[in-house]
């Protein structure tokens, strides 16, 4: 089988990495396009995880997504069009949707936040299968067209494809970071994002709470990493780094996105939320059972050295799981 993978954020290498190597372990011809965006291609590079490179980001503004979204799908049609791909997947791409519909390639699409309205309704509404946490009510994908496509799974998608990771010490050492001494990771808004336009003021306050200590920031755009250098007196790797390690051994994760913070709760990690936008289903539940807790001051954030033994025990998943609801349209 032929099996076609897009990515185009950071997070979307992380899910399908157990995918890629489930389904070539398998024996079948998986290949792999990729946007060059935030730490994508640096993951990718750092999965050793074959890849080709299709376009680039755009811009935040919604003019220049639609435009990126034109010229991309464009790009991956042509890419695509004598390749006899089977099935074709991605994470939230609105770009592989779209060139898989004009190919008519069988297609599912995945993701774990159901208010993005703009990109569900593109791919929802041109995916066979809907692939997401089975916390989200159905009801809310049936506006974008996601009626009789969609297939629920357990749990975080964070504890699927972390099943196979134990933290390794060494990412310490590459940050030259003091292990008897309070580690605090950091991550910046995703202020490209459609829902999350506004400046995020509590998150500034976040940033001089941790200013001077062991606080590794982790930028999403050379602008941030840029004006978070002229500041000063925090963390910031050069390139993208074995972050879930980070995290594993961070004694507190302060996050205004998603996925690091579910990757906190999946390994054991006390996590804070700065998300302004509306909530989503899974963070909704990861707060009413207290495995993380959303940020109302700055001054709530520990510095000082966690328990760990008192972390809850992890949850491992199978990743074939997420495959075979993934291979849905496949059956149809």
């Amino acid at each position: 089988m032929r099996v076609w993978i897009d990515l185009t954020n950071s997070p979307h290498v992380l899910v399908m990495r157990p995918i890629v190597e489930l389904l070539r372990a398998d024996g079948h011809d998986v290949r792999v396009t990729a946007r060059d965006f935030a730490q994508t291609l640096g993951l990718l590079e750092r999965f050793d995880i074959e890849h080709e490179v299709v376009g680039r980001h755009r811009g935040g503004r919604i003019a220049a997504k639609a435009v990126g979204l034109a010229s991309r799908s464009a790009a991956l049609t042509r890419w695509a069009a004598r390749k006899k791909f089977d099935l074709a997947l991605g994470h939230g791409s609105n770009d592989i949707t779209v060139a898989a519909a004009i190919l008519r390639i069988p297609c599912s699409t995945t993701f774990d936040y159901e208010w993005a309205k703009v990109q569900h309704t593109v791919n929802c509404r041109l995916a066979q299968g809907v692939v997401v946490p089975d916390v989200i009510p159905r009801e809310r994908l049936y506006p974008y067209g996601a009626r009789g496509k969609i297939h629920g799974y357990a749990g975080l998608k964070e504890e699927y494809y972390l099943h196979d990771f134990e933290p390794d010490p060494a990412i310490l050492d590459e940050l030259g970071l003091d292990r008897a001494q309070p580690i605090s990771v950091i991550r910046t808004p995703p202020a490209v994002s459609l829902y999350h336009r506004f400046e995020n003021d509590l998150f500034a306050g976040v940033l001089e709470r941790v200013r001077g200590t062991q606080a590794v920031v982790l930028p999403r755009t050379p602008e941030q990493r840029e004006e978070l250098t002229k500041a000063g007196g925090f963390l910031i790797p050069e390139r993208a780094i074995d972050a879930q390690s980070l995290i594993a051994y961070a004694d507190v994760v302060v996050s205004a996105g998603g996925t690091m913070n579910r990757e906190a709760v999946a390994l054991g990690t006390p996590v804070f939320t700065t998300f302004e936008g509306r909530p989503g289903a899974v963070d909704d539940r990861l707060i009413a059972e207290g495995r993380m807790r959303r940020l109302a001051d700055p001054a709530e954030i520990p510095l000082e050295k966690r328990d760990a033994s008192a972390a809850a025990a992890r949850i491992r998943r199978d990743p074939r799981i997420l495959w075979n609801l993934l291979a849905a349209p496949l059956s149809r």
